[in-house]
């Protein structure tokens, strides 16, 4: 599942601000977004968690020059430079931000509260980012933007033909359910590459999420569009896991290039 990840926004909109597109209070804005607080805790210089303001002009005044962000799973550690305990957490969530120049890296830690079963609105949720050192080194397995929209294309029609093998291309209620969620990331995708970002990283983003969205329909679905249940065995799900497996890393990896891409331009801009 490619949800948009919270590591994506924080590294699109603090880099904004560092190159001056936006206030540090439209960064924060726009890295909340729907949850209730965001806090960093661990920050050279703080004794305390500090708010998102506060931490980004921190960052800039500690090195920063920009942010990346990896989404490692399990025996790929993309976008990850080490030390190994930075790693490790970064792992275990699924997503970091590295702050490039100030060695040091951002793993969030979320909390939900709400009455049982609530969703949406009715969840309360605040973000804790823990700031650990970081190795001033090439990030793992991150492609250029083209390598990465060269590869997406392939695994889209890999995707394709697969939902169209499990029968679950365009009907039952789980396919439905997944491309009404595509659709509505892809709006709001419009804004999560903030000021900055060249065309492509959005073209990039967008591809990979309706890749994710695929993965997602394959991934839930049994034959006849219905979730997985009695009808599709263990053997056929793992199967079909095993099958999507390299789609899903091509996607995880596009977008790692379109979110860090405003770092690279910059560096080529630097010579």
């Amino acid at each position: 599942m490619l949800d948009e990840p919270r590591s994506g926004r924080l590294a699109a909109w603090g880099n904004a601000l560092l190159a001056g597109f936006v206030s540090p209070d439209d960064a924060a804005h726009h890295i909340a977004d729907d949850d209730a607080v965001h806090r960093v805790e661990g920050l050279p210089g703080e004794g305390a968690p500090v708010g998102l303001t506060l931490a980004l002009g921190r960052l800039r005044a500690l090195g920063a020059t920009g942010l990346r962000v990896a989404l490692p799973a399990p025996g790929h550690p993309l976008g990850l430079s080490g030390p190994p305990e930075f790693n490790a957490r970064a792992l275990e969530a699924g997503e970091a931000v590295l702050a490039q120049g100030a060695g040091l890296g951002l793993v969030p830690e979320v909390f939900e509260a709400g009455p049982e079963g609530a969703a949406g609105l009715d969840v309360h949720v605040e973000v804790v980012w823990h700031c650990l050192p970081t190795r001033e080194a090439v990030p793992a397995d991150v492609p250029s933007l083209g390598e990465a929209e060269r590869e997406l294309a392939e695994a889209l029609r890999e995707a394709t033909e697969l939902l169209s093998r499990l029968d679950v291309a365009g009907s039952g209620p789980v396919a439905d359910a997944a491309l009404a969620a595509y659709r509505a990331r892809a709006e709001a995708g419009r804004q999560v590459l903030a000021p900055g970002y060249p065309p492509r990283a959005v073209r990039v983003l967008e591809l990979a999420q309706r890749v994710g969205a695929l993965i997602d329909i394959a991934q839930g679905a049994g034959g006849d569009g219905r979730e997985h249940g009695a009808a599709v065995s263990s053997s056929e799900i793992a199967a079909r896991a095993e099958a999507l497996r390299p789609v899903e890393r091509t996607a995880r990896r596009a977008q790692v290039a379109a979110y860090n891409s405003a770092v690279e331009e910059q560096e080529r801009r630097r010579g």
